[in-house]
């Protein structure tokens, strides 16, 4: 699972970089919104809104935007609704992709994909080509320190599935329904929270070949550099 991991680890990187850009507020509102379609408005019963919002806040995005994102769920404000896409495909070397996409023009968002799996060796695919290599899990990423023992033991506790060393950082893998638990459990244990999600993780990862990680890895960041693309998943070891 370490090269799902480290991509795991860019992500949440180049997303950290990207806040100052007016695309990454689109991103967490497209993201809030989706949230409050598929659980409800209530942050304290809604973990997937209540992780949107945090990282939200995070970037320094105004609350009014916020607020909007969730009016938006509502279909209030007069704006065109949204919806959630999940695009599957084959990248470089024929790894295989899951695409989440928010969108209101599924026409553009098809097109901006295609054209980039187009430029980078790849394709989309059908329904089902590829989703079934991946399963939804909870993830979360913390630093590594010298409570790693306490922390571990207090995800494994908590009801942890998978720990992984990645650099500087443990990637915790969960069942999607103790992702909260968990978190808890790994703040209590003195643990800062560096990212916290629900991913699509690969039941299996495959490495593609040594000089072409530049290359996958810039197809990679070009998707997730689409405004209308929540998040990439992605098999490759990176």
């Amino acid at each position: 699972m370490s090269g799902h991991s480290k991509w795991a680890q860019i992500k949440r990187q180049k997303g950290a970089a990207d806040i100052k850009r007016g695309a990454a507020f689109t991103k967490l509102a497209n993201a809030i919104t989706v949230a409050v379609r598929e659980g409800g408005p209530d942050p304290a019963s809604n973990f997937r809104l209540r992780l949107a919002i945090e990282k939200a806040r995070a970037a320094n995005m105004p609350k009014d935007n916020v607020e909007r994102a969730i009016k938006r769920a509502a279909g209030e404000g007069g704006e065109r609704p949204i919806e959630t896409i999940t695009y599957e495909g084959y990248g470089p070397h024929g790894l295989a992709v899951v695409v989440e996409a928010v969108t209101d023009n599924r026409n553009r968002t098809a097109s901006q994909l295609r054209k980039i799996f187009t430029e980078h060796h790849g394709s989309l695919g059908n329904s089902n080509s590829v989703l079934w290599m991946f399963e939804r899990r909870g993830l979360l990423e913390v630093p590594l320190g010298p409570n790693r023992e306490a922390v571990e033991l207090a995800a494994i506790d908590a009801g942890a599935s998978d720990i992984v060393a990645e650099d500087d950082s443990l990637i915790i893998y969960t069942p999607p329904t103790t992702l909260t638990s968990v978190r808890e459990a790994v703040a209590a244990a003195g643990a800062s929270i560096l990212n916290a999600e629900l991913a699509l993780v690969p039941t299996t990862t495959v490495s593609p070949p040594p000089n072409s990680q530049a290359q996958v890895k810039d197809f990679l960041l070009a998707l997730q550099d689409l405004p209308d693309v929540n998040d990439v998943a992605t098999n490759a070891a990176i």
